[in-house]
């Protein structure tokens, strides 16, 4: 028989509890190497500011949003969504669900646990919770985004401000609704341009330097999708009053997905879940 490397490591019952602690933290940083290691090759570097223009005839549908408000969008398979932060103020909370079944929808924790990795930038995918692909970053100048923290809601909004604003939990609420959903059908979300990340103590800091008026995210579905975009302050911006401006949604034509693609080929876990994904289309 083979080795199973992917077993729990032997404990002994005399160790103590900090030394399974320990015995468990060397698995898990064992496991971590070798997923990241067998990474065929480096993500793509940072699209450029300014860089990938769209044809004007792949473009499909153009909106600005301005802040505080939400926009929801049908994405079909071999689309993508272009989402531009025009102002450098602007943080996007999104949520989405799979159109031809609405109990299958985006997963922050699986996206992170696949790739080993809360970072988003080109080259990374964001994940459902069954395992498949539900959009890939395929242009991407920031790198800055959130996976972890979430949007903000009623009570950091009014903790924030001193009193009730327009929050992205209520955005999310209202726009499910109009898709016959509800509260328990609202999964946690992305943040694209909130430079989150973590400082020595583990706790959540806010990097506003990297924040740039321009800057965008293209995301292409591999799934016919159902998506919602809140524009609201995120829960950490210290900026007061609130940060924002309006931002520019364009959703385009990309075409499908080819077999080299850099995001298909980041890693094996993603290359299978392309083809999970694939077989619903075959």
């Amino acid at each position: 028989m083979g080795v199973n490397t992917n077993a729990c490591p032997v404990l002994d019952w005399g160790m103590t509890k900090s030394e399974i602690a320990d015995a468990n933290r060397r698995r898990y940083e064992e496991m971590r190497a070798a997923g990241q290691g067998a990474t065929p090759k480096v993500l793509p570097p940072a699209t450029a500011l300014g860089g990938a223009p769209i044809a004007p005839e792949a473009v499909l549908s153009r909106e600005s949003v301005p802040f505080g408000w939400y926009h929801s969008l049908r994405l079909r398979r071999g689309e993508a969504v272009r989402i531009a932060d025009e102002s450098g103020r602007s943080s996007v909370s999104l949520i989405g669900w799979c159109e031809r079944d609405t109990s299958e929808r985006i997963n922050c924790a699986d996206t992170a646990k696949v790739q080993w990795s809360a970072a988003l930038s080109k080259g990374r995918v964001i994940l459902t919770d069954m395992g498949r692909i539900f959009l890939s970053l395929i242009e991407d100048t920031s790198g800055a985004h959130d996976l972890l923290m979430g949007g903000s809601t009623p009570s950091s909004a009014l903790a924030a401000y001193g009193e009730a604003t327009r929050n992205t939990q209520d955005n999310f609420l209202a726009a499910a609704a109009k898709l016959g959903l509800g509260l328990r059908d609202i999964p946690p979300c992305v943040t694209f341009f909130a430079p989150v990340s973590l400082d020595a103590g583990g706790r959540f800091v806010w990097n506003g330097s990297r924040k740039r008026a321009g800057d965008f995210v293209d995301l292409r579905a591999e799934e016919d999708l159902l998506l919602v975009l809140s524009n609201c302050a995120h829960p950490l911006d210290p900026a007061r009053p609130a940060a924002g401006g309006p931002i520019t949604v364009t959703r385009h034509r990309v075409g499908a997905t080819p077999a080299d693609d850099f995001c298909r080929t980041a890693s094996p876990e993603i290359t299978r879940a392309f083809e999970v994904t694939e077989q619903l289309h075959a």
